[in-house]
């Protein structure tokens, strides 16, 4: 990665599309998150292992699962500096491959899958898609596992649903069970899986300076789908993000939903000098489309226990510790809406966030989003001090509006949170759309947020 990012949109949109097709899965998002900060000179630690003291440039960085949390010391940290969080997620809504997956329905082999959070679920018919995840083996060992486009769930031919355009209803156990093949014994997403650890992963090695896998598992073994105990394994469209539009000003891709704010978040603390005095964090959490109930999600105590192992680095007493907290912030950033063309009346009347027009500031009166007054005020700065557009969002009154993990960490830990994002279209679709200059006009807002605006 370059250290001209934040300054060049282009080049920022370039490494965003390979990052998202590097990122097939939260797994792979946080693994790959954790080599470009390696890379970038944070040291990877591991949570069984003693951390050391935190002092002025200190960088870290720590996986669990599909999450991943990094910092950067600023100069002149003490007990109690306060952070400066950026929240995000790795996890987008879809399917989820169900244990003894292999089955044969009238002379086609399929896999059994689950839905995955609120995706729209038309939106991934007629796609190319692979599966994406992790595997454990019997004896423990983690690989992450990355195919080609292997599957499909096929649309039922008008001819035979003359009324599917008059509204297309979807049994989401019958009618969402991918393809793989006409049916054959050999046929086994288990073996496509195992052949998939056993290869390089997408973004295993950002810098070009790892052995292949099939290096890496000369002593280890390659592992056979007998081997394979347990997965964590999505379906992924497998069409790369790219750039559209008359002007070319938009980006169409998977997952932008939440990837853009991960991504945002992660090139801002490389680039990015933390304000002194302070410690600029970036936590990008899995399962927020679920609830964040999980130990690498956001209501989990991941978060926490960095914080507490932070600040016994800092050698912090428990009144260093609060007196930190109340002073920090937490920018919890996730994807928002745009107002959409066709269908209007399903915004507020009066504040209609445009695409192109800058990242949002996301408000809900009922808490569904954690910005107040303060945390508007500290956007707005963010914003000014970048040099970059901010505009609005608020639910219209007969619309459910959904939530983040803003008011799950401000609730958890009590630290000021406001949430922010860019705003799309299609959230939630197989294949959602931005503006470029949304995308890396959020990047430049954390940065700012991160130098102490």
């Amino acid at each position: 990665m370059t250290e001209t990012l934040l300054s060049n949109r282009d080049g920022y949109i370039n490494e965003f599309i390979d990052f998202v097709g590097s990122s097939p899965s939260s797994y792979h998002a946080a693994r790959f998150s954790a080599a470009i900060l390696a890379g970038s000179g944070f040291t990877e630690l591991s949570e069984e292992d003693a951390w050391g003291p935190v002092t002025a440039g200190s960088r870290g960085v720590v996986v669990r699962d599909g999450a991943i949390i990094a910092w950067r010391a600023g100069e002149a940290v003490t007990a109690t500096s306060p952070v400066r969080v950026l929240g995000a997620h790795t996890d987008s809504p879809g399917f989820v491959l169900k244990p003894q997956p292999d089955f044969t329905a009238a002379g086609w082999s399929q896999a059994g899958v689950e839905i995955y959070g609120g995706p729209l679920i038309n939106s991934w018919l007629d796609r190319d898609l692979g599966f994406a995840g992790r595997v454990v083996t019997s004896s423990g060992e983690e690989r992450l596992v990355c195919t080609q486009a292997v599957a499909r769930i096929p649309q039922l031919a008008i001819h035979l649903d003359r009324e599917a355009n008059s509204g297309l209803t979807l049994d989401r156990q019958r009618n969402t069970q991918p393809i793989l093949a006409v049916s054959s014994p050999e046929t086994s997403v288990l073996e496509l899986l195992a052949t998939a650890a056993n290869l390089p992963q997408p973004g295993e090695d950002p810098f070009g300076e790892a052995p292949a896998r099939a290096e890496l598992t000369a002593d280890t073994g390659r592992i056979t789908a007998a081997d394979i105990a347990g997965t964590d394994v999505r379906m992924y469209d497998t069409q790369a993000a790219s750039l559209i539009g008359a002007r070319q000003e938009f980006l169409a891709s998977p997952r932008l939903d939440n990837l853009s704010s991960t991504f945002a978040g992660l090139v801002a603390l490389i680039e990015t000098e933390p304000a002194p005095g302070t410690i600029s964090m970036f936590a990008s959490f899995d399962h927020e489309e679920l609830g964040s109930d999980t130990r690498s999600g956001a209501a989990g105590p991941f978060l926490e226990d960095v914080l507490t192992r932070l600040r016994a680095g800092l050698g912090a007493t428990a009144d260093d510790a609060a007196r930190a907290m109340a002073a920090s912030w937490c920018l919890s950033a996730d994807a928002g809406h745009s107002v959409h063309p066709n269908y209007q009346e399903k915004h507020d009347p009066n504040v209609r966030p445009l695409a192109g027009n800058g990242p949002m500031l996301k408000v809900n009166a009922n808490q569904r989003y954690a910005s107040d007054a303060h945390g508007a005020a500290l956007w707005q700065r963010a914003c000014a001090t970048a040099g970059v557009a901010t505009q609005e969002f608020v639910s219209n009154n007969t619309v459910p509006c959904g939530s983040t993990i803003g008011p799950i960490t401000a609730t958890r830990l009590g630290i000021r949170t406001v949430d922010v994002g860019v705003p799309l279209l299609s959230m939630h679709s197989a294949r959602e759309l931005a503006h470029v200059n949304d995308l890396h006009g959020l990047a430049r807002a954390i940065g700012a947020f991160y130098a102490g605006a």
